[in-house]
């Protein structure tokens, strides 16, 4: 875990999902629901840091969703924005900006490109989780300990979203 200073850090969240349903975990250290994601160490970008944190919380391999500028060039490369930006408080003196993805699972070689072939049992890593699982909008606020309000907005707004035919991949 990459710390570049005692008062902030940069971090990811990816929402992942995959037939109107969002990957959660039940976070062991934090005892909370949330996405699966973590911090951005000192030798990645924020897209490697999301692609590492899926496979290494869920066992899971995704592909980001959103838009890159056709910007790249000698010395540039052009990143997928994150949908959202926030920063939140993890104790009196320490912050995290966090850069919030939409992911859906990558199809397994050799599969046909059908939604029904998607690998989608994800891994429990048990060191840093209680639990793992999908789950839709309304299974949310059954969830216990019960989840943020601003945790569920984001998981309901990247089903909405990602549900929609033509969203952006």
């Amino acid at each position: 875990m990459a710390h570049i200073h005692e008062k902030i850090d940069f971090t990811i969240a990816i929402f992942v999902v995959h037939d109107g349903k969002i990957l959660l975990i039940h976070h062991r250290k934090l005892d909370k629901w949330l996405p699966i994601g973590g911090h951005i160490e000192l030798d990645e970008d924020p897209e490697q840091a999301a692609l590492r944190e899926a496979k290494e919380e869920s066992g899971l391999d995704v592909e980001l969703l959103g838009e890159r500028p056709p910007t790249t060039e000698t010395g540039t490369r052009a990143l997928i924005a994150p949908r959202f930006l926030d920063i939140h408080r993890i104790n009196a003196t320490h912050e995290h900006i966090g850069m919030v993805y939409w992911a859906r699972p990558l199809l397994a070689e050799g599969h046909q490109t059908s939604q029904r072939d998607v690998p989608t049992s994800p891994i429990l890593a048990a060191a840093e989780h209680h639990d793992i699982r999908w789950c839709s909008a309304t299974e949310l606020d059954a969830l216990q300990p019960a989840m943020s309000n601003a945790v569920k907005w984001y998981c309901r707004k990247a089903i909405e979203e990602v549900q929609k035919p033509g969203y952006i991949a």
